[in-house]
């Protein structure tokens, strides 16, 4: 039960439009019970069987009161009239029970709709704020491709095959009660025995639908490996192109999707057993209840008269179908519980990167950043070691080193992105993880090395994350970063769609975009990843200076792989392996012969 609480969790919102649909399957399921039950009567008095009912009794709450009254009722129509008359008034009244049964089940269809979309629409709305909620080293361990299936796929799967059966989980059960109650009523003793060889049949339907739910699981673990490859040959086409890889990467991608196609097949085959296996055994159920019924009937025992053998198989008949429905439901219920099991890892997900309780909301940034003995690992070797620095407000750090020497990870760390393992970051004497993330975050504006836009239009990328701006402030922004003049020559102009990932850019706008982006944001803290790399070397020059003249009287750090970028710098670091193996200014290292005067020379 704990296993499809995760799916039925999202239902309970909508529990009042549940419980209307309970209450009209119960009315529904009670009407049709009714209009069976209206042709035993008129079975026996008509044959002969029952004798007619002449004297009415007391009306009471129970079943016999009820049976006499009806019974006398038919009776009198046919010693006034005759049976055709009879027989008309029972039509008719199977023909009013009819249109109620069927209202009852279209109001409990009317109330589902909205459950069944609903779930849906939650079900996404939860996975995209999860995903929005987890940090950057979550996505380090996941396939891209295989988060995108489970927010698409596997949601899709919950819809077709569960949300869909929720139907028959509130509709089915109901009808099996009412008219399993029915039967008890009728017949104690067959009943007992219909008790008996039913767990049978479903215990049968159960064990070959066991082990749909593990298959289900490995198709939807296959499909995002096949969107996974989707998603780096877009990405990566040119590369494939280039080295003439187009084979290998067909051969890979038929071979992952064969395998699914096979576990499809495999999953196919046993869903759609459900049916013929349960209209079998159906069969066979019936064939019992006729033969241990007509044995009672011949031997005058459980209180059945021929009559109410018929209608008891009538009854009984109406069990059949939502049986087999309900166990057509059970099949795709199993096959969709792989699909939720995969959103339920994401969902439940655990985020470290969290406000601490009594986080307090950081308006400005006063006086220093203080990094003292930071360490910092991925996995098993640590990227940054036991490092201590302290940044002025106002001053501009540079942060150099060869590749993978920890200068990413080291500006990750302040917005947390990444939280410390050992050690701690203070920010105006006060360690980060007390500050609200977005009061701490709030602080700080970013330019990366690659440029992130979004497929939307100028104005919304430089806005972004800025609310209430107005149009002539995105476009001092752009100007200040170089990027007005190729805006506004556009067709039409700041509202002009980028494309994806700014595709239809040049390297060079998309960073003087993502810089005008930082520009409007004025943070009190700058971080540029190596802000001017994309850029030609005219449109470097102009946003070089655009971006001297930002840092003013504001506390920068700089990710630089030229060293002629931050010349002016107030203190350039120098990180190796994960330390701090130089500090100073640019002449002063110069001097000292190290690392960085190493490096210069090379890049002279």
């Amino acid at each position: 039960m704990r296993k499809f609480y995760k799916i039925f969790k999202f239902i309970f919102p909508y529990k009042w439009k549940a419980l209307a649909n309970i209450l009209a399957n119960i009315f529904s399921a009670f009407f049709s019970l009714f209009s069976l039950t209206m042709i035993i009567p008129f079975l026996g008095l008509l044959f002969g069987t029952a004798p007619l009912v002449e004297e009415r009794c007391e009306f009471a709450m129970n079943i016999e009161s009820i049976k006499n009254i009806f019974y006398y009722f038919i009776s009198k129509i046919i010693i006034n009239y005759d049976k055709a008359s009879a027989l008309l008034f029972v039509i008719f009244i199977v023909i009013i029970a009819s249109l109620l049964k069927n209202f009852f089940a279209y109001a409990a269809l009317w109330y589902l709709a909205p459950i069944r979309i609903g779930v849906i629409r939650d079900i996404r709305n939860a996975l995209y704020k999860k995903v929005l909620e987890l940090p950057l080293g979550y996505y380090t361990e996941e396939k891209k491709g295989d988060i995108i299936s489970k927010m698409t796929n596997d949601v899709n799967e919950i819809e077709v095959s569960i949300i869909r059966s929720l139907e028959m989980f509130f509709k089915e059960p109901i009808i099996i009660i009412v008219h399993l109650a029915a039967l008890i009523v009728m017949s104690p003793n067959l009943t007992l025995f219909v008790m008996l060889i039913l767990p049978i049949a479903g215990g049968v339907i159960g064990r070959v639908g066991k082990s749909l739910r593990k298959a289900s699981y490995k198709g939807q673990q296959k499909l995002g490996e096949i969107l996974s490859i989707i998603d780096e040959t877009l990405g990566g086409l040119r590369i494939v192109k280039a080295f003439n890889a187009e084979e290998k990467m067909r051969k890979r991608f038929e071979g992952v999707n064969s395998l699914y196609t096979k576990i499809m097949v495999r999953i196919w085959r046993r869903r759609d057993l459900a049916s013929p296996l349960s209209e079998f055994l159906g069969t066979i159920v019936i064939g019992l209840v006729l033969w241990y019924g007509g044995k009672l009937v011949f031997n005058g025992q459980g209180g059945l008269s021929p009559e109410g053998l018929i209608g008891y198989i009538a009854i009984f008949y109406m069990i059949i179908n939502p049986a087999k429905s309900f166990s057509s439901a059970y099949f795709n219920v199993l096959k969709g519980m792989a699909s939720a099991d995969r959103l339920d890892g994401l969902l439940h997900a655990i985020n470290p990167i969290k406000d601490s309780a009594g986080a307090i909301e950081v308006k400005d940034f006063k006086s220093s950043i203080e990094y003292r003995n930071v360490s910092f690992r991925y996995q098993d070797e640590y990227v940054l070691k036991n490092v201590n620095l302290t940044i002025e407000k106002g001053k501009t750090i540079a942060l150099v080193g060869q590749s993978g020497s920890g200068k990413s990870t080291f500006v990750d760390l302040l917005p947390r992105f990444y939280d410390v393992m050992e050690g701690e970051i203070l920010l105006d004497g006060v360690n980060i993880k007390q500050y609200s993330l977005n009061s701490l975050r709030h602080l700080m504006g970013n330019v990366n090395q690659e440029p992130i836009l979004f497929n939307d239009s100028f104005f919304n990328n430089i806005a972004f994350g800025v609310d209430g701006t107005t149009s002539q402030e995105v476009a001092e922004a752009a100007k200040i970063a170089n990027a007005h003049d190729f805006i506004v020559a556009t067709p039409d102009g700041y509202q002009s769609n980028i494309g994806d990932r700014g595709s239809k850019l040049s390297g060079g706008q998309r960073q003087r975009l993502s810089i005008a982006r930082a520009i409007l944001k004025n943070p009190p803290i700058m971080i540029l990843d190596e802000a001017t790399s994309s850029l030609d070397t005219e449109s470097e020059r102009l946003v070089q200076d655009a971006i001297e003249n930002l840092m003013k009287n504001r506390t920068s750090i700089v990710i630089a792989h030229r060293l002629s970028t931050v010349k002016n710098a107030d203190l350039i670091c120098v990180l190796h392996e994960g330390e701090i193996v130089e500090r100073g200014k640019h002449d002063d290292l110069l001097k000292l012969g190290g690392y960085y005067a190493k490096l210069y020379e090379l890049q002279l």
